[in-house]
């Protein structure tokens, strides 16, 4: 007889968490509670209620997390500039925290023993979700069936419904995307299928959120995005909240064929794996962030934020949102946002988004000494001549004692 009572489990009311169900309610002999997020997937949320009830679930949760997903995890991340190796938004990486707290947080609510999700034991989610839930309880008990179970295929899962009377919205006869995808307000991706390829090139009927820069308008669009320490907080003079803002960049951005990734990424558990991604309203905020930073930020600071980020990026991707380190470095990321304000103008144009201008009361360009113009004195050339030696002292010693410089 199993010790556990009541699972909570990340219930999305797919193929694989509604077989999950049912499986955690014969292999553990428990009551399972289901939680379903919306985060902005871009699907409704609420007819997973009724598909957990057909299983027999009593206690379902389904909550909108749109506006906290952006404000606690979305913008905090970019306020680093945040990339992981050199191009990835981390659109489903900072969504699995959130998602780990609520399982936690529902846990305690409900007297559950356990949690459970549906991520493979290949992939990285695993990890993400069991290491924010450890770090929020650490006694406890993870169930991942994916890791237990030998229901590894499509047809295993379809058959095990049908041995159970699990209710399904597509049968075989049902043309199913190739693709493995996630999606919430940040990004969708895409898994599986040709795009287990890497020389294969992706459909163009694959993408969902964009249109191709070829097809995009030939007019260009522009924006203007106000921030308040380093957050986005109206487009063109429109008061708006974080998902309100991420929403409407992610329309804007995809109607100019913004966005599109295809990338080859190395997995925290120890493979290389090929994804697309659609992350329009990100790519535009990335920009955006960086130029409105380029006027605000003093050099030094602005130049250890950028060695920080590959760390705080690996940081998130590997699942350590709720780790002593992130938080460390959030800290030191924060403090350099507080003159992080002004308007970036944007102009998006057949999958590009160019910066075309810049403004901020806190600005530190100074127009008068950096113009190519009479400076009237604003800056004396002769000072750059003592500036050059002094740093050209350590090389012309070595130089002088025969060390050769090539």
């Amino acid at each position: 007889m199993s010790d556990v009572k009541k699972v909570v489990l990340a219930y999305s009311g797919g193929l694989d968490t509604s077989v999950i169900v049912k499986w955690l309610q014969e292999t553990y002999a428990c009551e399972v509670v289901t939680f379903t997020a919306d985060i902005g997937q871009g699907e409704e949320v609420e007819p997973a209620r009724a598909k957990a009830q057909a299983l027999g679930v009593k206690e379902i949760y389904i909550e909108d997390l749109r506006e906290e997903f952006v404000r606690d995890y979305v913008y905090p991340m970019f306020r680093a500039n945040t990339i992981y190796e050199g191009e990835y938004l981390l659109g489903t990486s900072i969504a699995r925290p959130l998602i780990a707290k609520r399982l936690i947080e529902i846990a305690n609510e409900t007297g559950a023993d356990a949690i459970s999700h549906g991520a493979t034991g290949k992939g990285n989610d695993q990890v993400r979700f069991e290491l924010g839930a450890y770090a929020l309880k650490p006694g406890v008990k993870v169930i991942a069936p994916w890791r237990e179970w030998d229901l590894n295929s499509r047809e295993k899962l379809m058959a095990y419904c049908e041995e159970n009377d699990i209710p399904v919205d597509f049968s075989k006869s049902k043309k199913k995307s190739p693709y493995s995808m996630d999606a919430n307000l940040l990004h969708i991706s895409y898994e599986g299928g040709i795009l287990e390829d890497p020389w294969a090139e992706a459909e163009e009927d694959m993408w969902r959120w964009s249109v191709s820069p070829e097809a995009a308008p030939d007019e260009p669009t522009y924006i203007e995005l106000t921030y308040e320490k380093g957050d986005i907080v109206a487009i063109d003079g429109e008061s708006l909240k974080p998902h309100e803002v991420l929403a409407k960049l992610n329309k804007l951005g995809g109607d100019n064929g913004i966005g599109r990734l295809d990338i080859v990424e190395n997995r925290y558990v120890g493979m290389k794996s090929r994804g697309c991604y659609e992350t329009p309203g990100g790519t535009i905020m990335l920009r955006a962030h960086r130029a409105i930073e380029s006027i605000t930020l003093d050099r030094e600071a602005a130049h250890l934020k950028d060695e920080l980020m590959p760390k705080y990026a690996k940081t998130i991707y590997n699942g350590y949102w709720w780790s002593p380190e992130r938080r460390m470095l959030q800290a030191a990321i924060d403090e350099t946002q507080t003159f992080v304000n002004g308007v970036v103008r944007m102009k998006l144009y057949k999958g590009s988004a160019v910066v075309v201008g810049r403004q901020s009361e806190q600005s530190l360009f100074d127009e008068s000494i950096a113009t190519f113009e009479d400076d009237a004195g604003a800056y004396d050339q002769k000072d750059a001549e003592g500036f050059i030696k002094l740093n050209a002292l350590r090389l012309r010693i070595a130089a002088g004692k025969g060390r050769s410089a090539n």
